[in-house]
């Protein structure tokens, strides 16, 4: 992905760094080649010559791009988990995939993490990204997940004889479970995405439901991604099914929704972070109704929403880390409504502003294994930067509407927003 050349001086704004330090005030950003050369008081800043480019952030924010840690770039607003088996071939969930990286680098994030993809189309979506083929976040891809056999991605019945090829690994057994990170070792991919446990969505396997993958197949994943320098993920809501996970050697938890004191102890003791994915369970209980979800399923939610909420005031106030993002994708939680993670976790967790952009910044990009090069407006970084008309700080739901965007930048290049120029078509062609 190309950077910026020359010098950008961003002023007139209040900038929020990332770190969770407090915003400073008439600040500046001053970017050189795509990477930041000093953020704080305008009144600090060095001098500069006078024919450089100027960014007004016109009395508004100042902060790091977000980070979409938990990203499903092949889920197409669906209306029903077997729908992403079942809907649409491959060419044409390429595509989609396509339109949706765009829409969430125009919404703000300039980076996401993968939580799993269709037929590992996140593999090419980051190659065309990088090669400014398309425009869309940094991306660390994870392509087909892995299931256990009857677990909660297992929904078609033997007597159909159709296997889930393009979705996930359906495992029985440790040697399965090798043989399926084998296979994504040699695609490409960077997380390997795993299902310990059940879930509210699921009508026979709840979200207290443990035995969606053994603890064997588990440490099975995880010996053998790690011996490949891949890190490993799972969709963790049941108590003993987090414990499981962490004890497995697992890098991040997503979701970790019922969580006990043994269960925080262990992911504080290896520093684990969460991605809690809350917001999605309160779409289900508001719009489920509209797509047909029973009655028991949304009550399921609303039980997912409550322990999830408290266990996530749990971690971070212990010390630990959060991630912001997940499962934007349904129908009831369709893609370009990611920010309202953030307002939740400000309006209903009872996070502040400034922790939850940390989470949605700087801890996102760790979870990447990319803190050192972006998620926070530091010397040296690259100048992933979102220029937003408004005081985010005081009213963090400015973070849900694009209109509001002065400049999405990746490397000093502003790819999105007021000031952004229509991306380019690009031809490539084979040397």
């Amino acid at each position: 992905m190309k950077t910026a050349t020359g010098t950008t001086l961003i002023t007139n704004g209040l900038l929020i760094d990332g770190t969770g330090k407090a915003a400073i005030p008439n600040a500046a950003l001053i970017i050189r080649d795509g990477r930041i050369i000093y953020a704080g008081s305008a009144a600090d800043a060095p001098s500069l010559p006078p024919d450089i480019e100027k960014i007004d952030a016109r009395g508004g924010t100042i902060m790091p791009g977000l980070v979409e840690a938990h990203f499903h770039a092949t889920y197409f607003n669906i209306a029903a988990l077997e729908d992403l088996d079942i809907k649409y071939p491959v060419e044409y969930v390429s595509l989609l995939s396509s339109v949706n990286t765009r829409l969430v680098l125009e919404c703000g994030y300039t980076a996401a993490r993968s939580g799993g993809c269709l037929f590992n189309v996140d593999v090419w979506l980051k190659k065309a990204i990088e090669e400014d083929l398309i425009s869309g976040p940094r991306l660390a891809s994870s392509g087909r997940e892995i299931c256990s056999a009857g677990g909660l991605m297992d929904w078609n019945p033997e007597f159909r004889k159709i296997g889930m090829e393009g979705l996930v690994f359906i495992i029985n057994g440790q040697e399965d479970a090798r043989k399926a990170v084998r296979a994504l070792v040699k695609d490409g991919i960077e997380w390997v995405k795993t299902y310990p446990t059940g879930d509210a969505a699921s009508p026979d396997i709840n979200d207290h439901h443990t035995l969606c993958m053994t603890l064997d197949e588990m440490n099975a994943v995880v010996r053998t991604a790690h011996n490949h320098k891949l890190k490993v993920t799972g969709h963790c809501r049941a108590t003993e099914g987090i414990k499981n996970a962490l004890r497995a050697g697992y890098d991040c938890i997503e979701h970790g929704t019922f969580m006990d004191d043994e269960a925080l102890e262990l992911l504080l003791e290896r520093d684990v972070p969460c991605v809690p994915a809350l917001y999605f369970e309160k779409a289900s209980i508001i719009h489920g109704p509209e797509f047909g979800l029973s009655q028991r399923v949304i009550d399921g939610h609303q039980e997912t929403l409550d322990g999830g909420a408290e266990s996530a005031r749990r971690i971070l106030r212990a010390g630990g880390r959060l991630g912001m993002g997940g499962d934007y994708g349904f129908g009831w939680n369709p893609h370009g409504d990611y920010a309202r993670e953030l307002t939740f976790f400000v309006k209903d967790v009872g996070l502040t502003p400034l922790e939850v952009i940390t989470c949605a910044t700087k801890t996102g990009a760790e979870i990447m294994g990319r803190g050192h090069e972006f998620g926070t407006l530091e010397k040296g970084k690259l100048a992933d930067v979102l220029i937003v008309d408004g005081d985010v700080v005081a009213d963090i739901t400015l973070l849900e509407d694009r209109k509001k965007f002065i400049a999405v930048m990746q490397g000093g290049i502003i790819k999105a927003g007021q000031l952004a120029k229509p991306f380019p078509t690009v031809v490539k062609r084979e040397k």
